[in-house]
């Protein structure tokens, strides 16, 4: 085939497929914040080893959760109890400030179920190490409906070794 009418006959059939996609409806439901744990003091912090308030460093001005560790650690932060919701994501983003990790730092989320135990979900495909400027994490839980989680458990994971500051913390609820 002739390439003076292959080019223009390809270009058409591109720009006809790409007008031609249909727009899909914008009636998505809006996200609701559940919680927010902004880190400005230690109210309700669980794990108080290893973790101190740090005021001079923070995402949003108020301060934030400094960890310092020589081994790989489970920060437990923060149990929100019934959050009474179901069919629903359940999303878990917050920020992180990594500074000489050696290793990897990310989110994880438990959701406890009334007699069925507990399953998690953990950032695993964006970890964060080294030294870093503030980044946004965020991980999703699919709740079903009839899965309505009797509590939350809201972590941070620092498999190594060094420091990270975490801040901004919030628990959403979106469509699925």
């Amino acid at each position: 085939m002739n390439f003076r009418v292959f080019i223009p006959m390809l270009l058409t059939i591109l720009s006809i497929t790409a007008c031609s996609q249909p727009q899909a409806p914008s009636t998505s439901t809006p996200v609701t914040e559940l919680k927010q744990y902004p880190l400005n003091n230690l109210d309700g912090v669980l794990t108080q080893s290893g973790v101190e308030l740090d005021a001079s460093v923070s995402s949003d001005g108020g301060g934030s959760l400094k960890i310092t560790t020589t081994e790989p650690t489970v920060v437990r932060l923060f149990e929100t109890g019934d959050v009474n919701i179901e069919n629903a994501r359940l999303t878990y983003p917050a920020r992180i400030r990594p500074e000489g990790i050696e290793g990897q730092v990310f989110l994880e989320m438990w959701c406890q179920f009334s007699g069925q135990g507990e399953f998690f979900s953990r950032g695993l495909d964006s970890p964060v190490s080294g030294t870093t400027e503030w980044v946004t994490q965020e991980i999703p839980f699919f709740l079903q409906t009839g899965q309505n989680p009797s509590n939350v458990k809201l972590n941070l994971v620092v498999n190594g070794k060094g420091t990270a500051w975490i801040d901004e913390i919030r628990l959403l609820a979106g469509p699925i």
